[in-house]
């Protein structure tokens, strides 16, 4: 997903078409305000930032972004009508990954797009995980609950990482122990059992994410339902 900040409608039509077009997804937006209240609900792959806007200019979205752990990470690409050497070195300074002053050409947008996708995109990289209130960073081993940081075991950090791996897919207790464990199911062990319980005391309010498929095992999804039974 891209996110485009664009107040010039023709501009910002345009390049949406062009983007679509190529087979990339793209929402548009045309004040700060509609981004930043975007972003809260998803992270996109990738976004391109115009520098004069209403509300606020592009260079302080870009500085906002590169302060928040959640963000800071994401590749930006600065489209501006400022094409002087200064104003492209502000930007890159300011932490934007790539900058094409305007006018350009649709077909440089599109292989400049896919080029910083392709930089910023390692296959063998492990993804963050985002599920309502509760954050993963499988590199750098966080967890987080409303911003707060939470202790896990190793087990129990391998644990919740299968878990949203896989959301919404429910795991069977064989598939834990070969994944996390490395040994087969026996049918009587009840280490995946209680490792779930102390996972979910430790999550707090999002331990009710992990839910109890009973007879099968467990799976992750977001809703706001009771703390879930312990089997």
């Amino acid at each position: 997903m891209i996110y485009f900040v664009e107040d010039d409608n023709s501009i910002r039509e345009l390049i949406t078409y062009t983007l679509n077009s190529a087979n990339m997804q793209i929402k548009s937006f045309e004040k700060p305000s509609l981004f930043w209240s975007a972003l809260e609900k998803q992270i996109p792959d990738l976004i391109l930032l115009d520098i004069m806007l209403p509300e606020e200019d592009g260079l302080s979205i870009l500085k906002k972004l590169r302060l928040n752990f959640h963000t800071k990470k994401i590749p930006v690409m600065m489209l501006t009508a400022k094409g002087n050497e200064y104003e492209k070195v502000i930007g890159l300074d300011a932490g934007a990954d790539d900058y094409l002053p305007k006018p350009f050409g649709m077909m440089e947008l599109i292989a400049r797009v896919r080029a910083l996708l392709r930089r910023t995109q390692n296959p063998e990289s492990k993804q963050d995980y985002y599920l309502g209130i509760l954050y993963v960073n499988p590199e750098k081993h966080i967890v987080q609950v409303n911003q707060k940081n939470i202790n896990l075991t190793l087990k129990e950090f391998e644990m919740l990482c299968f878990l949203l791996k896989n959301k919404d897919i429910v795991l069977t207790r064989e598939q834990f122990l070969n994944t996390v464990w490395g040994y087969h199911f026996d049918g009587e062990n009840r280490t995946v059992d209680v490792h779930i319980r102390t996972l979910r005391q430790k999550l707090g309010k999002a331990g009710c994410y992990i839910k109890t498929i009973r007879g099968i095992g467990y799976k992750i999804q977001e809703n706001s339902g009771e703390f879930p039974d312990e089997n």
